[in-house]
């Protein structure tokens, strides 16, 4: 499977890359790592990054534009997406040949050939495996971004995905002398807005006796702190540490649905993503209902998984 993503990359002289809608560091990290290395390796070919740009991550880079033409003889990768809906821009699957490349657990086998490896912690961090294996240089541009994306999917380091192996690939990413005092500064900077919500989150949160922690906010409140649903989805930990949580919810209210962030400190969550429109880690899931009637019902089922659960 290794061998055969490296001939069919090594053929094409168009790669087009993709990756999720809604972009976190590790989606855009591990796409503009791998066009950087690409480009490096192969500075004849035509290998464009394109998606929509979450705003607080735009110092990451500036992603391309392509035609419905380019894909004709193109080879498309798609990076860190689970499902096929979930990727950004659905030409993805309209190249000569498509390859998936992911960790989240394969439920939707959307690829003409596909590379899943759940054991790692992030699609930044099996990118670098597999560019090793391949003996592909990896650039310090290159090396900010995989390391950017390691970043965000362990939490810095903090979930349980991060193994010896991931600090094995971090220390060759600072080797190249990144520089990380820039990536913390930017990855972590905060909007005053986006911090008054987080002051409403902590003081909003509910506790059931299941161990569910849960805040709802609503578009009204989003404009009362002038919030984006972007900004705010990044506080879905502001209070992981909250004493007896098993597991949380962060409910946010658009115009045309509501955008559930679910994680867990040990109960199984996935499997509820998926009856709710959604999908993910078994610790760390999103999941879309059609608006605020619903909520009763994830946490219900939320209610059921943590009230089986008992930390050993």
């Amino acid at each position: 499977m290794k061998e055969q993503i490296r001939q069919l990359i090594e053929q094409a002289s168009t790669i087009i890359i993709h990756r999720h809608e809604r972009p976190d560091p590790d989606a855009l990290g591990s796409q503009f790592g791998l066009q950087v290395v690409l480009q490096s390796r192969f500075p004849e070919k035509k290998i464009k990054a394109v998606g929509e740009m979450a705003t607080s991550l735009a110092f990451m880079g500036t992603l391309d534009v392509v035609g419905t033409t380019d894909y004709q003889e193109a080879l498309v990768i798609v990076l860190d997406t689970a499902n096929q809906g979930r990727i950004d821009g659905k030409e993805a699957l309209s190249g000569r040949q498509t390859i998936k490349i992911d960790h989240h657990p394969d439920e939707d086998p959307y690829a003409d050939v596909q590379l899943v490896d759940t054991t790692v912690s992030s699609t930044s961090e099996l990118l670098v495996h597999l560019l090793n294996e391949w003996g592909y240089p990896i650039p310090a541009a290159a090396a900010i971004q995989f390391y950017a994306g390691i970043v965000g999917d362990t939490g810095r380091f903090q979930f349980r995905g991060t193994t010896s192996r991931t600090f094995s690939v971090a220390a060759q990413l600072l080797d190249t002398g990144i520089d990380t005092d820039w990536l913390y500064r930017n990855m972590y900077q905060t909007e005053l807005a986006a911090l008054q919500l987080q002051g409403y989150v902590l003081q909003h949160i509910q506790l059931t006796e299941a161990g569910v922690g849960y805040v709802v906010l609503t578009q009204e409140m989003l404009a009362t702190f002038d919030a984006t649903v972007e900004q705010a989805s990044l506080l879905v930990n502001s209070f992981a540490g909250l004493k007896g949580l098993k597991t949380w919810a962060l409910f946010l209210e658009t115009e045309k649905e509501v955008r559930v962030r679910l994680r867990s400190k040990g109960p199984v969550i996935n499997e509820i993503a998926k009856e709710f429109n959604g999908g993910g880690h078994p610790m760390a899931s999103g999941a879309t209902i059609k608006d605020l009637t619903e909520v009763e019902h994830v946490i219900s089922r939320l209610n059921e998984v943590a009230g089986a659960f008992h930390f050993e």
